[in-house]
């Protein structure tokens, strides 16, 4: 069974447990990078909680594997998917979709038409998942490394 829990300001040191896997996992995906967060002060992970108001962290048979938040709104009115990952060991058994649920569910609570996000071209399998959970893929805000796709749910 797959449980999502928002976390809280509290919950700092669980979402650094998981966001230092994500980061060591898959650093191809971020931004970020492991060397910028490992050995960030309490503050500044406290402070990620605080600034993204959306963090989930995936858990099954009570282990945490998976992570995902949504940002307050863009320039575009949108809530952005970030900072999406699932550990190798729950890949391929719906943790990808739970998260994103949860995060689309939360949007939908804020004043905003949809949810975009951005992945790697290259990361194939990242976008068939969005794809599957109702994301289109929008050229226009694309670039030749990103591919930034789209759910709307308000018009």
């Amino acid at each position: 069974m797959i449980e999502v829990r928002q976390l809280a300001v509290a919950d700092w040191e669980l979402w650094r447990e998981v966001r230092l896997a994500a980061l060591a996992d898959a650093p191809e995906a971020y931004s970020a990078t492991l060397a910028e967060w490992v050995a960030a002060d309490d503050d500044r992970w406290r402070a990620r909680i605080t600034d993204v108001p959306y963090n989930a962290v995936a858990f099954v048979d009570g282990a945490p594997v998976g992570q995902a938040s949504g940002t307050a709104p863009r320039d575009t009115g949108e809530t952005e998917l970030i900072s999406m990952w699932v550990a190798p060991t729950a890949r391929g058994c719906g943790v990808s979709d739970a998260l994103i649920d949860a995060v689309v569910a939360w949007a939908e609570t804020q004043p905003v038409p949809g949810v975009v996000l951005w992945a790697y071209r290259t990361n194939a399998a990242a976008i068939a998942t969005y794809e599957r959970n109702r994301f289109v893929a929008d050229e226009s805000g694309s670039d030749a490394e990103l591919l930034q796709l789209r759910r709307a749910f308000r018009s």
